[in-house]
């Protein structure tokens, strides 16, 4: 199936979504339905929002939120945390975000879908161009830092940089810092 009429289908089910239901991402798996994180992810996101909004230039902005589309290679996701300038947030538009628009992406690792956003996102994000991806996960207590999109010798988009780190440590995201101190493991 062609993804504008998969776009369209998801915004049928949207419609009729019970309230649990915050979003729809497209794969090339199908469409997925998403549900409200947990409160301990949303700590997380607002944390790093937090500290964010402390450091952005004037004219960008941290968001807990909102879609990311490339109809060119067919994915609309919907990260955790983006950073993107006020002027593209305040466009008279319901269109997703472009993923050209974005300086970061943010995803915090949920505790039941983990290859989404270690294997999908790590090859779809860089093919969006997003020049930044920074990998939150709260089940063991590490970040990482993914940067430098481009194609590597296979053909394949790529981020060729990666640096880890464990919560606690104080995480370069590009020119920013993040505190990972603020950040707990999920509950057991």
């Amino acid at each position: 199936m062609d993804y504008a009429r998969m776009r369209a289908i998801a915004e049928e089910l949207m419609e009729h979504a019970p309230d649990p239901i915050v979003g729809v991402e497209i794969t090339s798996d199908g469409i997925f339905m998403m549900m409200s994180p947990s409160r301990p992810h949303e700590l997380i996101a607002a944390r790093l929002r937090r500290q964010l909004d402390r450091q952005l230039a004037d004219g960008l902005m941290a968001h807990t939120g909102g879609e990311v589309e490339d109809a060119s290679i067919g994915k609309l996701r919907r990260p955790d945390l983006i950073v993107v300038s006020e002027d593209v947030f305040a466009e008279d538009t319901m269109d997703p975000f472009h993923p050209r628009d974005l300086s970061l992406v943010t995803e915090i690792v949920s505790p039941s879908n983990h290859s989404n956003d270690y294997t999908d996102k790590m090859d779809e994000y860089p093919a969006m161009g997003i020049p930044l991806y920074l990998l939150i996960d709260p089940r063991d207590g590490t970040a990482a830092v993914m940067s430098d999109p481009g194609v590597g010798a296979d053909g394949r988009h790529h981020y060729r940089a990666r640096h880890d780190y464990v919560f606690g440590d104080k995480v370069s995201v590009g020119p920013w810092t993040v505190d990972t101190s603020e950040f707990r493991k999920y509950p057991k």
